[in-house]
């Protein structure tokens, strides 16, 4: 089923003329980019099996590259419901027809909470849709099922409802007074992790750097707008460079004994003599 999921997701991207490439044995499963988003997509059959220090990493990779990490399943021990967002972990979590809806720009206000079902109200646009509608707050109120008094709370303040009441709200005034769940925003602020002399030297040179574990790279930097994916060892990953190619970033590989061919490389000598970042960007650069 999962393998199914995935083809779904890459041809119903790439007809939306999204980039996308499949990873194995990473936090991700799927990395998809367009003009002005990128995606990272972890595919599973239930929501509820995926970890934290997976979820962890695919949020901070996520800050590095302006993504969206999203996790995308038909259960979490039941079934996901359609058009509701989830959330495993801090990740939003939603089944594929919710996915599609979202990427057509028709994004979900339904979530599920401890508290079940809920949607939130837009108390401003709540008294603009309630005054074109014709109905006076009296009225609202016998139809929803709530007191006079709620109603103008509910107008005063932007205020989180049960699905009931929001269903009926629904079918009185429309989708437009309840605030739309986008799980394409992205993460801006950058984590940072690292201890290593290369991470340490990174921040010497004024980058941001993450030290990851589930991906095909050991070290992603970003300073300003540049971004810099990092391999460490002889072995380097055949997915590394085609993945810097689809996010448009740099790549480098600090090597110990042997040398790769056609990418930049640096020993980790060499990597540490640097002293500012424009002398590391530029050697980057003339491999372009």
């Amino acid at each position: 089923m999962k393998q199914a999921i995935i083809d779904n997701i890459g041809i119903f991207l790439l007809k939306k003329g999204f980039t996308i490439k499949s990873m194995t044995h990473t936090c991700f499963d799927i990395i998809a980019r367009s003009s002005h988003m990128v995606l990272l997509i972890k595919v599973l059959e239930d929501a509820n099996s995926i970890k934290k220090d997976f979820t962890d990493e695919m949020e901070h990779i996520s800050s590095y590259i302006n993504a969206s990490p999203l996790i995308i399943a038909e259960k979490a021990g039941s079934n996901l419901e359609n058009n509701v967002v989830y959330s495993r972990f801090g990740i939003y979590t939603l089944n594929l027809a919710t996915f599609r809806n979202c990427i057509n720009n028709n994004f979900p206000f339904v979530k599920r909470t401890q508290a079940g079902l809920t949607a939130c109200i837009l108390g401003k646009k709540l008294k603009q849709k309630r005054e074109q509608e014709g109905y006076s707050i009296n009225e609202l109120s016998k139809k929803l099922g709530v007191s006079s008094r709620m109603i103008t709370k509910y107008e005063n303040n932007d205020s989180e409802i049960r699905i009931k009441k929001a269903i009926r709200l629904y079918n009185l005034l429309g989708d437009e007074v309840f605030d739309k769940i986008n799980v394409l925003g992205s993460e801006k602020r950058l984590f940072e992790e690292g201890k290593s002399d290369i991470s340490k030297k990174y921040s010497h040179l004024g980058f941001k750097s993450l030290e990851t574990k589930k991906v095909p790279f050991d070290i992603i930097a970003k300073k300003d707008k540049d971004i810099i994916l990092t391999g460490i060892g002889d072995k380097t990953n055949p997915k590394f460079s085609s993945l810097s190619r689809l996010l448009d970033v740099d790549n480098l590989i600090i090597f110990k004994k042997k040398k790769p061919k056609n990418i930049p490389s640096l020993t980790k000598e060499e990597f540490l003599d640097f002293e500012k970042s424009h002398e590391l960007i530029k050697f980057l650069k003339e491999f372009d």
